[in-house]
């Protein structure tokens, strides 16, 4: 329920508030940058008289980039991208300590998360921010008359940022969208790093298994794939790829993994981890192929990269939870395990990516909102790259906050590069 001195909301307790601004403090310690920004944000107030709709993964370091757009002057609406990756304590100090509308409750059901981003989209945003494209999709098929209203948005992941191009490529589209996921301070370190290490830690919080000596297959060698693939091998894992892009496997063969069809992977495998941002990527006959206690987990946006509706017709309804965030499908003998519903394993089972690492990505999410707050009439209703200017300054800031200086070029060595007459 909302009170009166509360933002609209629909939120599970209020009453966790106090321990979500704990956490929000702590995420805060790592994300330099993102304070710097908010700093400025206060005192300039770029986003003054805007109102930004997001729909975002509801966890600490979403609530500091919160914070943000509203020191900039924003009046910010979140919903959440993804039901088992809300922090009812965070959402609940959003609210009570931090006076933003949100709209998250953990768990929830598909009726209840499209009646949150119909919440987000009823106050009228002039910006989105969107996790997956869901809440731009929205907009775009069900409320067609309010997309004239949008001046631009901006996009976080691989999988909204494929749909986005799909709807400019139909014509679509009605705004600009910053592709915040091109960001080379984003996929560089977010997607790789931050993706590898969250993935790993989700699947040892749900399963407690060795990871050294296991058969690990990675579905996708995008910039998440190799960053679950590294981890696993610094684990001791022996790894090996499944791919349909040419280079990347030839990259991933080099990088020193097996390569391997999908058919292949699953007699091998032991543990079954995908990254692609497409759909099936195991299906019925790759279930079937599986050994008894095979692990399977998803680092995808959607949970649509395992075929769960073949696993629950194998399973024929033996199915039950054997762990936290673990269901066992019993396939007449033979066991698969699936964590956390098949949706996001780093969200589900953990905590998400480091907020050292999503410091980088909230601060090219916050420039890049005001950066449209400021151009957007320049702007065609296209998907762009995070803009190189902003790019550079979220590395600079984070070296800085590092301690870390770069070794200033000579006149000398500026003049050589500079011109073409210098040979050999």
């Amino acid at each position: 329920m909302t009170t009166t001195m509360d933002p609209p909301h629909d939120v599970t307790d209020l009453g966790l508030a106090a321990e979500g601004v704990r956490r929000i403090e702590w995420a805060e310690r790592e994300m330099p940058v993102l304070r710097l920004i908010r700093e400025r944000f206060a005192l300039e107030r770029p986003l003054a008289g805007l109102r930004i709709g997001a729909c975002l993964h509801v966890t600490t370091e979403t609530a500091n980039l919160m914070r943000t757009l509203k020191a900039g002057g924003a009046d910010v609406v979140l919903a959440a991208s993804n039901p088992l990756s809300t922090k009812d304590d965070v959402a609940a100090a959003l609210v009570a300590e931090y006076r933003i509308s949100v709209y998250a409750r953990r768990g929830e059901d598909r009726d209840t998360y499209y009646a949150h981003l119909n919440a987000v989209a009823d106050s009228g945003p002039h910006l989105t921010m969107d996790d997956g494209c869901d809440l731009v999709s929205l907009i775009h098929s069900s409320r067609p008359n309010q997309v004239r209203d949008i001046l631009a948005g901006t996009e976080e992941t691989t999988t909204g940022v494929i749909r986005l191009r799909a709807m400019a490529a139909d014509g679509a589209l009605g705004f600009p969208v910053i592709a915040v996921n091109e960001a080379q301070t984003k996929h560089l370190f977010d997607n790789r790093y931050g993706t590898g290490q969250s993935t790993l830690d989700g699947i040892l919080r749900a399963t407690n298994i060795l990871i050294a000596g296991r058969h690990v297959v990675v579905a996708g060698y995008g910039w998440v794939g190799k960053g679950i693939a590294s981890r696993m091998d610094g684990h001791g894992a022996h790894v090996a790829v499944v791919e349909v892009d040419p280079v990347r496997a030839l990259e991933a063969l080099m990088d020193g993994f097996q390569v391997k069809t999908a058919g292949d992977a699953a007699a091998w495998g032991e543990l079954f981890i995908t990254a692609t941002g497409n759909v099936n990527v195991f299906r019925r006959e790759h279930f079937e192929a599986m050994r008894d206690g095979a692990i399977m987990a998803n680092s995808g946006h959607f949970d649509a990269e395992l075929d769960l509706d073949a696993l629950r017709a194998l399973a024929e309804g033996h199915v039950r939870e054997v762990r936290e965030n673990v269901q066992e499908f019993d396939l007449g003998g033979k066991r698969l395990n699936l964590i956390a519903e098949g949706r996001l394993v780093n969200l589900g089972a953990a905590e998400g990516h480091p907020a050292a690492v999503m410091d980088m990505s909230f601060a090219n999410q916050a420039l890049s909102a005001e950066y449209v707050a400021g151009h957007h009439a320049e702007l065609e209703p296209r998907v762009y790259i995070v803009p190189e200017a902003i790019d550079a300054e979220v590395a600079r800031l984070k070296l800085a906050a590092l301690g870390i200086t770069l070794e200033p070029m000579t006149a000398e060595q500026t003049a050589y590069v500079a011109s073409w007459r210098h040979g050999t």
